[in-house]
């Protein structure tokens, strides 16, 4: 019997390089960023993540942790305004698919586009200070997903948060739709729910006038209707508590609609997406405890060229772009009136583009959430949603970021750990620990690092709300309050359903009628069915209006 090999320690890190190799092997597509299987350092091709997605050194940590113990200097109002130019510079952009040839072999076409990623990458290194941008998409896979959503859809859905509009839209993807894509392109303004409706009102008006060709819908998945109890407790903070059995969010779905009826014109028939709306509503005041079971996704894979046709098969493609965090999933679920694609608050849910047929006539393709290269400061990423807590390093600079924009104290009902009167960031950690009882296991302090990723969990969430504003909206501030379109924002959030509220102007007429017409904590749903069936009866009275 020959004699065995003597065993060697191997440790965790040689074996998680061991299963990546191993992955590698079987894509036979290395990610662009990570070294290739049996290469040296000096072999591998690829520029580094890490000199890109810039972390933080030991030392850098420990100074930003004294920094964080530095008396809080709140900020004007005027410091809350932001434009999008300062964040995303013309000569930063995004990486677009290559030239190619229909003649090229599957092999070659992805040999061009790592090769094109790396120089993109390489050119960002050179000319940017990697230290001023920040995180953003470095595995190739998730822009070819991007590529093919753009290149199979005959309308462009680019989705935001409303809190941090400005920052998640970059200007570079809406020239290239509508300039060198020559396709349609409109911007949806999601959580509204989260922000004033004056405010809403005022970055709706700021993207139409500075991108003509972009069409606005303002929307949120948590309408008045599909909510339990009051949406704001007496401290100040958002509460959203979401019933068992959601409905349709008609009102935003019907703009929606609206928009891509007025895009289409005559040129294809989708008079069954509006139908389909009327038998929801009718469905929900007939059933209001239905819960809908429904499988109506198709997950895709592939990343190959598409030779697009507008409207090709008869059908309406709808392309679904936005960042993590920003309720793609949660917008895509209210439109169809039921589950049909699963939410997660985790960065990178959705790992490849799904198709959601709405109807026969329309489908949406949703695209995994991608952050684009930019210069948004990193602590307002991790408010944003774009950079997972659960992989920050050195936290107490964001908590610092936020407390500078919003009275924490007030908000949260803080009394000071020391007792004393000025206030830091850490201080805002220790007294939220001792509040909730964080505490450690061995030495039995104030837990200030679990106390911190909560705190960042409810930003993130919505329930610290932290709103981002467009120029001069301060100075403008009574304008915007008194704005026509105020009415309309409030309409779709459906808070006012026993008010009068004002008809908006892209509702349905009586002549088209006859035509044939994602975050808080769940609850189960305690109210009974006759309450219930008010709420549908007076969201379905607003839509016949």
């Amino acid at each position: 019997m020959p004699q065995g090999r003597r065993k060697t320690p191997f440790s965790g890190k040689a074996k998680k390089e061991q299963l990546k190799n191993k992955r590698e092997r079987k894509s036979h597509q290395p990610f662009v960023g990570q070294r290739p299987a049996g290469a040296t350092e000096d072999e591998a091709a690829a520029p580094s993540i890490q000199k890109i997605n810039y972390q933080p050194t030991k030392e850098e940590i420990r100074q930003k942790k004294e920094q964080a113990r530095n008396t809080l200097l709140p900020v004007e109002d005027d410091d809350l305004e932001v434009s999008g130019e300062e964040f995303y510079p013309d000569n930063l952009g995004f990486p677009k698919r290559p030239h190619w040839e229909q003649s090229w072999s599957k092999e070659k076409l992805e040999q061009q586009e790592n090769r094109y990623f790396q120089e993109y990458l390489k050119g960002i290194e050179t000319s940017h200070d990697v230290r001023e941008l920040g995180y953003f998409e470095l595995n190739l896979e998730t822009w070819r997903q991007l590529w093919r959503v753009l290149e199979m859809s005959d309308i462009i859905l680019f989705v935001v948060d409303i809190r941090f509009s400005a920052t998640m839209f970059p200007p570079s993807l809406y020239h290239h739709v509508t300039e060198e894509l020559g396709k349609d392109f409109i911007l949806v303004l999601n959580k509204i729910d989260l922000a004033p409706a004056p405010l809403v009102v005022a970055w709706k008006h700021y993207f139409e006038t500075k991108y003509p060709l972009l069409k606005i819908c303002m929307f949120t998945s948590a309408p008045g209707y599909n909510l339990v109890g009051h949406t704001e407790n007496k401290g100040g903070l958002q509460v959203r508590r979401r019933r068992g059995a959601a409905h349709m969010a008609a009102e935003g779905t019907q703009m929606l609609f609206n928009l891509c009826q007025d895009l289409v014109k005559n040129e294809l028939d989708i008079s069954s997406w509006q139908q389909k709306i009327q038998e929801e509503m009718q469905d929900d005041q007939r059933h209001p405890g239905k819960v809908h079971v429904d499988r109506t996704v198709e997950v895709k894979n592939e990343t190959g060229f598409y030779q697009y046709q507008r409207f090709n098969g008869e059908m309406l493609t709808i392309g679904c772009i936005g960042q993590p965090n920003v309720g793609k999933s949660s917008l895509i679920n209210a439109i169809m009136g039921k589950k049909v694609v699963s939410v997660s608050r985790t960065p990178g849910h959705t790992k490849h583009f799904q198709t959601i047929h709405i109807t026969k006539e329309v489908r949406l393709c949703d695209c995994p959430g991608l952050v684009f290269p930019s210069k948004v400061p990193k602590p307002l990423q991790v408010l944003m949603g774009s950079f997972p807590i659960a992989q920050l390093r050195e936290p107490f600079t964001t908590i610092q970021f936020l407390a500078e924009r919003l009275d924490l104290i007030k908000l949260l009902k803080l009394q000071h750990p020391e007792g004393d009167e000025t206030w830091s960031a850490m201080d805002i950690c220790d007294a939220w620990a001792k509040r909730k009882g964080f505490i450690t296991a061995k030495a039995a302090r104030l837990d200030s690092f679990r106390a911190v990723n909560n705190l960042l969990q409810m930003a993130v969430a919505g329930k610290i709300c932290l709103c981002l504003r467009p120029p001069n909206y301060t100075e403008n501030q009574k304008f915007w309050q008194s704005h026509p379109d105020v009415g309309t924002v409030k309409w779709i959030q459906a808070r006012e359903l026993d008010e009068a509220a004002p008809v908006p102007d892209f509702e349905l007429s009586s002549d088209e009628h006859s035509q044939n017409d994602d975050s808080g904590s769940e609850d189960d749903d305690s109210e009974n069915s006759a309450d219930l069936g008010a709420i549908c009866q007076n969201k379905f009275a607003l839509l016949e209006a």
